[in-house]
Formats: C-alpha cells, sequence, structure tokens
C-alpha cells in the first residue's frame, strides 16, 4: 500500500469513526422539555397513582416576580396533551400559565384509564371498558391535585384553566355544568357530546331549570372533517353546532363563549390549534 492509498484509508476510518460516534449520541440522547417535572401522587380518594407533569413559565424564578402568582392550566390525558401544551406555551406571549398534565393511572392500559375517568355516566353499552368514574376522579382533583399544586407553587387561584380534547372535552362540559367555579375558563375541542345518547343536552336542561348563570370563559372548537362524510362514528360538526345554539339560546349571565369549526383539521389534530387559540382568548382575560 501506497502513501497515498494509507492516507486515504485513515481519512475514511476517521469519517467513520465521527459518523458513528454522532449516531451512538444520537442514539442515547432524549427530548427535554426546559422547567418541567414529574410528579407521582398517590390518590387516597381513587386508591390510584397519576404522574402530575408539571411545566413552569420561565419567567417564574426571576427575582422580580418572586411574589407573583401564575393561572394554572390543567389538562387530562397528559401522555399526548402535555406534550402539545408545552410546545403551544414555548414562546413567550404563550408562556403566561403552570401546565398541569394529568397522566393515565398507574398500571393501567390509557384507554382504559381514560374512558373510567372521563365519563361521568355509566354506559352500559361500553362492554370493553369500564365507565361513570368522573364524579370520582373530579373529586381526586379538586381535593388533591389543587392542593398538590397549589401547596408547591405559587397560584392563582382564582385562574384556573381545564383544557381537554374529545372525553376529555365531554368531562370539560360536564364539569362546566355541575362545579362550574372550579375553573375560571375551559378550552374544549372535539368534545364527545354524543356521549350515553347525548346525555349531556339532557344534563344542561336541568342545569338551565335551576340556574340563570354560569360564570366562565368558554373556547369550544371542533374539526371541520368531523363528521360522517369523513369517517366519523359520530357527527362531530352537527353536535357542536347544536350545543352552541342551545347555550347562547339560554342567555347565561356572566358566561362567555367562543366557538369555532376548524377549516381543515380532523378529530386527531383540533387539539394543537384549538388549544392555541383558546389560550389567546382566555389570555385576553386575564
Amino acid at each position: 500500500m501506497n502513501k497515498r492509498s494509507f492516507r486515504k484509508l485513515m481519512a475514511l476510518c476517521l469519517v467513520l469513526s465521527v459518523n458513528c460516534s454522532l449516531a451512538n449520541t444520537v442514539d442515547n440522547r432524549s427530548f427535554e422539555i426546559k422547567n418541567s417535572e414529574i410528579l407521582t401522587i398517590e390518590s387516597k380518594v381513587l386508591g390510584r397513582k397519576y404522574d402530575l407533569n408539571i411545566k413552569i413559565p420561565r419567567d417564574y424564578f426571576k427575582k422580580e416576580n418572586k411574589s407573583k402568582k401564575y393561572p394554572v392550566l390543567y389538562l387530562n390525558d397528559a401522555p399526548h396533551t402535555f406534550k402539545v401544551a408545552a410546545g403551544v406555551t414555548h414562546f413567550p406571549s404563550m408562556d403566561r400559565a403552570i401546565v398541569v398534565g394529568i397522566s393515565f393511572a398507574h398500571g393501567e392500559n390509557g384507554q382504559y384509564s381514560r374512558v373510567r375517568d372521563l365519563t361521568p355516566e355509566i354506559d352500559e353499552s361500553w362492554t370493553k371498558y369500564k365507565t361513570g368514574g368522573a364524579p370520582k376522579y373530579l373529586e381526586f382533583i379538586e381535593h388533591e391535585v389543587f392542593a398538590f399544586v397549589e401547596n408547591n407553587y405559587r397560584i392563582n387561584v382564582n385562574q384556573r384553566i381545564l383544557a381537554g380534547h374529545s372525553l376529555g372535552g365531554s368531562f370539560g362540559v360536564w364539569v362546566l355544568l355541575t362545579k362550574p367555579e372550579l375553573f375560571s375558563s375551559y378550552i374544549l375541542t372535539s368534545p364527545s357530546l354524543w356521549y350515553k345518547n347525548d346525555w349531556i343536552f339532557d344534563l344542561e336542561e336541568k342545569y338551565f331549570n335551576n340556574h340563570t348563570s354560569l360564570n366562565a370563559k368558554v373556547y369550544i372548537a371542533t374539526g371541520a372533517l368531523e363528521t360522517l362524510d369523513n369517517g366519523m362514528r359520530n357527527d362531530m360538526v352537527d353536535g357542536h353546532v347544536k350545543f352552541l345554539k342551545r347555550l347562547h339560546s339560554r342567555n347565561y349571565q356572566g358566561i362567555t363563549i367562543k366557538d369555532e369549526i376548524v377549516d381543515g383539521t380532523d378529530h386527531y389534530s383540533t387539539f394543537p390549534v384549538g388549544l392555541a387559540k383558546g389560550l389567546m382568548f382566555i389570555y385576553k382575560y386575564l
């Protein structure tokens, strides 16, 4: 082997070594969300453990903000929604609230956990999953999650925001119509208003018969593609339109509503758009 060939061989080995080193670096790295942590809470109410994914605004630790109290954005379905919320609140203009994502119960299938926890009434037609656990789950949020978060962070207890998607969205509507005072604002995307044969409409009727006010800021969004023609089992757009028409007709005192049928989004892509637009709407009132 002459000197030129030897040099070429050594250069090739160097390139391969560098590339292998880079490949190993990439393989061993994972993405981290700044100013975030995962804490586990053991619920006495439910007898189960849940993770809380928590992200703090970047200005939380500044000296000039040491006495500042922050709004809190609470989310269900944290394995999906927390990552989206972390991205939506990345830029300073959107990074104004502490984000708290409630995960699924430890040791349970995510879909099993969420269906049980996010459905207010038992529906025996759901044979694959247990339903009707929302009342106890809300008790867990009200008495254990709130206490944990508010004892460990500087919180404005008058500025709690609840965001939810799909069953999480209909869970939010149920909270709005049962204990609206728990949250000052609601961001609800693609809510499953069809659950148990449109049961939520009956609940709203009962609420209207006993109340004249509904004090909350509410943003509701459904994707324009969430229709039967686009493969949905239930016409989410039709349910959205009917429910919002009902809410507007009541003339509840104290409620501020913004709703949208989001052009171009389906059941899986409405949440990121709706969360961003919902926060922009709600931030105007904070």
